[in-house]
């Protein structure tokens, strides 16, 4: 075999590798701007002479119209018809029904289905739609939240593994592949899936009450509301009725000033009749106003004491407007991909916007209490708020939040679309078995005919979209080609196998799967999958010339597959969005996602093997 040179194209892809992976670990700008960033300098690079060969700037932006890129969008619009329409609801509906009410019958059942799910929508999308379903359970059931939500995400991640569109990695493999090597089918992965969803359910039946917190992170059947919130949250809350005097220090100061000097949360406001809910924080409090103030005693005793205002025990003017079955406390996670991540409380306006009065921000294991409002939001942050209840209904339809609270009076789904949905999807699913047509094309099909039939607005269309996955995805392919094109992939393949010397084939097979599931664990799925896939089929050809038995198609599903192995921290999308409600620490996803590592591999490269 002849010995690869190292040529200046290749130091300088190699220190663009290095720089991306630094740009994802550091996180000194977002991994959609860090892609991008280095798609540009990539085309800037070819007009430095003797550099032309990097990359053609003619097709650096061809990831856009790349068949992985429209196939990935088209998914995301297909899942939020389903979702508008109430399918999924229903289906979580039914699994209350049957799935018993221990956590070993709970677990399987919901796990299995939203593994399911998870194979023909974005996991992330398929996690989110059952928080609120554990939450009733585990509130129903007496069974802490820590203790179901966890296999529920680990099961949507897996199951993105059970079909070639249940993964931005898998959908993304077919065009990665060279040119002449013949592509994988719908249902190719779907025994590997399978089998991977099968023993992480197994794990956490087995396994779970070692691995699993056993904290109460939710409350119980015997718990009221404001128990919860105090044990969770360390919210301690009372809401009081108070009259502004005429002589009180409040009149002519905005509900923002008078919140921010007295530690307390005013969630209505009345005067002459005219009674507002969740006034805004520009409001100015007039004399012979009454006021619905919400805060912990002590707050309320300093705030009464020093204003003035005059309390009663209990409510008389705002008393319907405040009855439990019109408003209450509720929490929202910032969705991944939120328009919210990056603006403040104060900036987005959340009580005029969305009718919600904000009390806690919870970050990871971090509270934040203090001079919350002005603090920039981070995607899949927690937040307690008070509002009514037709505000929350309104956002259960919200890209921008995932709705934890589920036991609170709204009107039922009226999914009149359902019909429409399900034909265009089994329309998708058809084309893609029994056409020879690009997945991308079978699956805009199937989103147009939503859109054409009023399943979704072509504006909620838009928003269902995640452009940073997009423009992520679209901007890291032109790196993997320049791997690819330099002869840098081969390279690194050929020097690595010269570390390893005489190795069977499953050694390298296995050295791939650590690989990936390191680099997914630094920066995205996607990411280490455009990067790795070339790398992989340049490990399976170099092995080949050495007299190996080594696949270079099944070396490159092995990558899409292991990237999905994202368990030990949580840098995942779904691990991140059900870290608050559930009350996770990074220790506990150590210690429950370390053995469903090793177990994601062992499982994973048998499976591989046995097929292919």
């Amino acid at each position: 075999m002849e010995n690869l040179t190292l040529t200046t194209d290749m130091i300088v892809v190699l220190a663009l590798l290095a720089f991306t992976i630094f740009l994802f670990v550091s996180e000194v700008v977002r991994v959609d701007v860090a892609a991008v960033s280095v798609m540009v300098l990539l085309g800037l690079l070819s007009l430095v002479p003797g550099l032309g060969g990097i990359t053609d700037p003619d097709k650096l932006f061809a990831g856009f119209a790349s068949n992985a890129v429209i196939s990935i969008i088209a998914v995301m619009i297909i899942g939020a018809g389903l979702d508008r329409t109430g399918v999924m609801h229903r289906v979580a509906a039914f699994i209350m029904q049957v799935g018993g009410t221990t956590e070993r019958r709970i677990i399987p059942t919901v796990s299995g289905t939203v593994g399911i799910i998870s194979s023909f929508m974005q996991n992330v999308g398929a996690a989110a739609l059952f928080m609120p379903v554990m939450s009733r359970i585990s509130n129903r059931l007496n069974i802490p939240l820590s203790r179901l939500l966890m296999p529920m995400g680990f099961a949507a991640i897996v199951g993105g593994t059970i079909t070639m569109v249940g993964s931005s990695p898998l959908i993304l493999l077919n065009d990665l592949l060279p040119e002449g090597m013949e592509p994988f089918s719908l249902f190719d992965v779907t025994p590997i899936g399978l089998a991977l969803l099968a023993s992480a359910i197994v794990y956490f039946v087995v396994l779970g009450p070692y691995v699993l917190p056993s904290a109460v992170t939710t409350g119980g059947s015997g718990e009221s509301t404001a128990d919860y919130f105090r044990r969770v949250y360390g919210l301690h809350y009372e809401t009081r009725e108070v009259r502004v005097g005429n002589d009180s220090n409040l009149v002519g100061l905005t509900v923002a000033e008078v919140e921010t000097r007295h530690g307390i949360v005013i969630i209505g406001s009345s005067i002459n009749n005219d009674l507002r809910i969740g006034p805004w924080s520009g409001y100015e409090i007039e004399a012979g106003s009454y006021l619905a103030v919400l805060g912990s005693p002590e707050a309320l005793g300093s705030f009464v004491e020093a204003t003035g205002a005059r309390p009663r025990r209990d409510l008389k003017v705002f008393q319907n407007a405040m009855a439990p079955a019109k408003s209450g406390i509720a929490e929202l996670v910032i969705a991944p991909g939120s328009r919210l991540i990056g603006k403040t409380v104060t900036e987005v306006a959340m009580r005029r916007t969305y009718g919600l009065s904000v009390l806690r921000l919870q970050r990871g294991e971090e509270p934040i209490r203090e001079g919350l409002r002005d603090v920039p939001l981070r995607s899949t942050d927690t937040l307690v708020v008070h509002c009514d209840w037709e505000s929350l209904a309104r956002l259960e339809g919200d890209r921008d939040f995932v709705i934890v609270t589920s036991d609170y009076p709204r009107e039922q789904l009226r999914p009149s679309k359902v019909p429409h949905a399900l034909f265009f999807l089994a329309v998708a699913l058809g084309m893609i078995l029994f056409t020879d047509l690009p997945l991308s094309v079978a699956l805009l099909t199937g989103a147009l005919g939503m859109i054409l039939t009023g399943v979704i607005e072509i504006d909620d269309a838009y928003r269902a979209v995640s452009w940073k996955t997009v423009f992520l995805l679209a901007s890291l392919i032109p790196l993997g080609a320049a791997v690819e094109n330099t002869g840098t992939a081969a390279w690194i393949a050929q020097h690595t196998l010269d570390f390893l010397g005489q190795v069977p084939p499953w050694v390298l097979q296995a050295t791939i799967f650590a690989l990936a599931t390191f680099f997914t664990l630094v920066m995205s799925n996607v990411g280490a999958t455009v990067l790795l896939v070339p790398l992989s089929i340049n490990f399976a050809m170099a092995a080949q010339l050495a007299g190996m038995d080594a696949d270079p198609r099944v070396f490159a599903l092995t990558v899409a597959i292991a990237t999905s192995n994202s368990f030990l921290i949580p840098t995942h999308q779904v691990n991140a969005l059900i870290m608050g409600p559930g009350g996770y620490r990074v220790k506990d996803y150590l210690k429950a996602g370390s053995i469903m590592t090793i177990l994601f591999m062992v499982v994973a490269l048998i499976m591989l093997n046995i097929i292919f």
